[in-house]
């Protein structure tokens, strides 16, 4: 069992974790304004991965994982796999952008909503973990809500589904990967720094690059590695120290920030959006009290 960790680690943990996932909600922010100066979601991607790989590099530092990292790199499984889920986060990366910058904020608040469920049923696909009574509910009352999502934008919701997909598989592979969190995403930032850095240098020479048009377009995208960066770390070291009962309600903060960012953004909220969303958070409850009840007995042997 791992040792107790003091209340004042504790109050601190459940801060940290609070403050990374608010960090998660309030980003749209962040790149609606970049998205003003002209930025495009592209562009924002390739700065992302181009200076997110100096930041996740002092975090190995930081951690001492320089071993670990040289090690990944002489496994060409390990590095094929991480390479893989580069291409899912990076993917997942852009198609967010596409979102927050294009009116479809409450959409990509709702992939994140779905993103848990998902997981919990990919699971059961996959590692064949037993899903609770609980967890059937939970998936059922997301899937009415996927339904009526639908019919109240008279199409699937795609980008939510893009957006839970994408970041669904890329918790599966990253799940079967021998390293830290630290070490993997040094990797798969490492993997995306080229692709990043070449497009990048190709608008620029193409005069449509926004880096070198002001100082406060240069601040902007050099400041998109630490916003993609310290959430993450706060997130693992929060994660080690608290319950996951507390975490499964805390990641739902995220995506509740972005719902109230895309309704003051003035995005369309009809009745039928409503009655969406009010299954999709009855089935984020089922799953967040299942989540709870699960940890409680652990809690409970603790005391």
């Amino acid at each position: 069992m791992p040792d107790p960790i003091s209340a004042a680690e504790s109050r601190a943990a459940t801060l940290s974790a609070i403050g990374c996932f608010l960090m998660w909600g309030l980003m749209p922010l962040m790149f609606q304004a970049m998205g003003r100066a002209g930025i495009s979601p592209g562009e924002l991607t390739g700065h992302r991965a181009l200076w997110s790989v100096f930041w996740a590099g002092a975090l190995v530092l930081a951690a001492g994982q320089g071993a670990q990292v040289m090690q990944i790199l002489r496994q060409p499984k390990t590095l094929g796999l991480l390479s893989l889920s580069a291409l899912l986060i990076g993917s997942n990366w852009l198609i967010f952008l596409i979102a927050v910058n294009h009116g479809h904020t409450l959409e990509a608040s709702l992939g994140y909503y779905i993103n848990p469920l998902m997981n919990m049923l990919a699971g059961t696909l996959l590692f064949r973990e037993r899903i609770s009574r609980l967890g059937q509910v939970a998936v059922g009352l997301a899937v009415i809500g996927v339904i009526f999502q639908t019919l109240a934008l008279g199409h699937p919701p795609v980008m939510s589904l893009a957006l839970a997909l994408t970041f669904c598989f890329y918790s599966i592979i990253r799940k079967q990967v021998a390293a830290d969190a630290q070490s993997g995403l040094f990797i798969e930032c490492l993997v995306l720094t080229l692709p990043g850095a070449a497009y990048v240098a190709w608008l620029q020479m193409q005069g449509q690059g926004h880096l070198t048009t002001s100082l406060s377009n240069f601040s902007l995208l050099l400041l998109l590695g630490p916003a993609t960066v310290v959430p993450l770390a706060a997130f693992s070291w929060s994660a080690r120290r608290i319950p996951l009962s507390a975490l499964s309600f805390f990641q739902f903060i995220g995506p509740t920030v972005q719902f109230g960012i895309g309704l003051a953004n003035g995005e369309p909220f009809t009745n039928l959006r409503a009655i969406s969303f009010g299954f999709i958070w009855s089935g984020v409850l089922v799953f967040a009290y299942g989540a709870w009840r699960k940890t409680r007995p652990l809690d409970q042997v603790a005391a």
